[in-house]
């Protein structure tokens, strides 16, 4: 690391200030009020003063956040009173499940509380509460809107809830032409109840647009694992959500019996807990796997094979379309980039292709969208096949989800190749097979939200492949990269 001598530090602050570019807030609070690592504790007493420097941007959404979410919860539901004991007993009758006790706590909540959070991890019946909430909600004739923040997230609440969800980007209305929402606090959405699943994604950003755009009388109602890794862009909403003590939350628990007979469920809530994966080796039966290789040349041979051979010939499943790698780092061996030069040249033998920078595109490749765009609707992290290179046209034809999108050759910056993707692009996604390299060259990622990420995206089977010392290093690692937000305590001051 660089160092910097302080009046260099404190001119560029000074000069940032003059331009609008950071805001700048003295604080003085109650020590115990804060978790700040960094902040300047007076040993007389436990009082902090402390200067705090934010983004202009940053500052304005943490705010713009408090200030909506002041809004909401002060004002009443449009949605009209529902006898709650009525209503459980009205739902289970048409669901045919007995819901369980917390289970039947967040569906009461819904329906009495103005925001609710929901928090879970796989198993634990959160799928069962969206839909028997929606189920009164239709009942009592109340508009409902359902939203993602990522497509494939939003295709899966509309097929769990036989209901239309859609992302929150589109929900919102993104205009390139007013390079904005059209959907904001003068154009707010119509609905009386917002459900947002997959709600850890959520960025400070698009938090603050969301929150400016629902009507004052909206129930807000957000689901999602607190405990997988925080979202791609700035903050950690979810987590400053529950951290402010501000807002109702159930916190799901329990793992039902069904639940139990799945391997990747049982590992998931074990290296949560901080405990070792069982897996099944020894009678080879089994959705969670552990195959122990020592070195990085020797982790990526046996994914080759996995891939190309072992997990189609058992499984009978398509090595591109059913079998996700996910890795915690782009670099090394066993890093994204590396795997996804490997895996093409296995997996795609198509000899129509062209070269962008480093990376060679073929037809049939699979691909991934890195950045939102919003003019073809096709946003950060959408998984692809390309279906055409026209070399008259310049163009590439993408098919996302059934609907095929053009590229010019020069947009192509836009796409990565994505038989192996991060662990961090592969929140909000769902895929039957996924292959996990864990060595200790990734140390620097290795954490365990990060591995009950990665997990938690498989749903019929997850291989592990490295060491154990490796996987024991990141579930023995709770302390995640710090991220710096006051978002909780504005939330638990307004």
């Amino acid at each position: 690391m660089l160092e910097v001598e302080k009046p260099i530090v404190l001119k560029a602050v000074a000069n940032s200030f003059q331009a609008n570019r950071i805001v700048i807030e003295n604080v003085t609070e109650n020590a115990d009020e804060d978790d700040s690592e960094d902040a300047n504790e007076n040993v007389g007493g436990r009082q902090k003063n402390n200067k705090l420097v934010f983004l202009n941007k940053y500052y304005v959404c943490e705010t713009g956040i408090a200030k909506n979410f002041k809004r909401v919860k002060n004002s009443c539901k449009s949605v009209r009173e529902i006898d709650l004991n009525k209503a459980i007993k009205w739902v289970k009758s048409q669901i045919k499940i007995t819901l369980a006790k917390k289970q039947e706590e967040a569906v009461k909540k819904s329906l009495k509380e103005k925001v609710l959070i929901i928090t879970g991890g796989p198993g634990t019946g959160k799928t069962t509460i969206i839909n028997a909430i929606i189920k009164i909600l239709k009942k009592a004739k109340a508009k409902i809107l359902l939203a993602a923040p990522t497509g494939r997230a939003a295709k899966r609440m509309s097929e769990a809830t036989w209901t239309r969800a859609q992302t929150i980007h589109r929900m919102l209305d993104y205009s390139i032409k007013e390079a904005g929402f059209k959907k904001n606090d003068k154009n707010q959405l119509k609905c009386d109840v917002l459900i947002i699943d997959e709600a850890s994604m959520i960025d400070t950003i698009l938090m603050h647009h969301l929150l400016k755009a629902v009507p004052k009388e909206v129930t807000l109602i957000f689901v999602g694992d607190v405990n997988q890794l925080p979202s791609v862009g700035p903050g950690n909403v979810l987590n400053d959500l529950i951290k402010s003590n501000t807002f109702s939350v159930v916190e799901l628990d329990t793992i039902f019996r069904q639940a139990r007979k799945s391997l990747i469920i049982i590992n998931a809530d074990r290296i949560n807990k901080g405990m070792f994966p069982v897996v099944a080796n020894d009678n080879r039966k089994g959705d969670f796997y552990f195959v122990q290789k020592q070195e990085p040349e020797a982790v990526l041979k046996t994914i080759m094979d996995l891939v190309k051979i072992r997990i189609p010939s058992k499984f009978n499943v398509d090595p591109i379309d059913d079998i996700q790698v996910l890795t915690p780092m782009h670099k090394g061996i066993v890093g994204a980039f590396n795997l996804n030069q490997e895996l093409q040249k296995i997996l795609n033998p198509n000899t129509i292709k062209i070269q962008r920078g480093n990376r060679e595109f073929k037809i049939s490749d699979k691909v991934m969208q890195i950045r939102n765009n919003y003019d073809k609707h096709i946003y950060n992290g959408d998984i692809g096949r390309i279906v055409d290179i026209n070399f008259i046209d310049q163009k590439v034809q993408i098919n996302f989800d059934e609907r095929d999108v053009e590229y010019d050759f020069s947009s192509l910056d836009e796409i990565v190749h994505a038989y192996a993707v991060s662990i961090h692009k592969s929140q909000g996604s769902e895929y039957p097979i996924v292959i996990i390299p864990v060595v200790t060259q990734h140390y620097i990622l290795l954490q365990r939200n990060l591995i009950y990420t990665a997990v938690t995206r498989g749903k019929k089977l997850v291989v592990l492949v490295g060491t154990k010392k490796a996987l024991a290093m990141a579930i023995n690692t709770v302390k995640s990269f710090k991220r710096h937000t006051r978002l909780w305590h504005r939330l638990k001051q307004s």
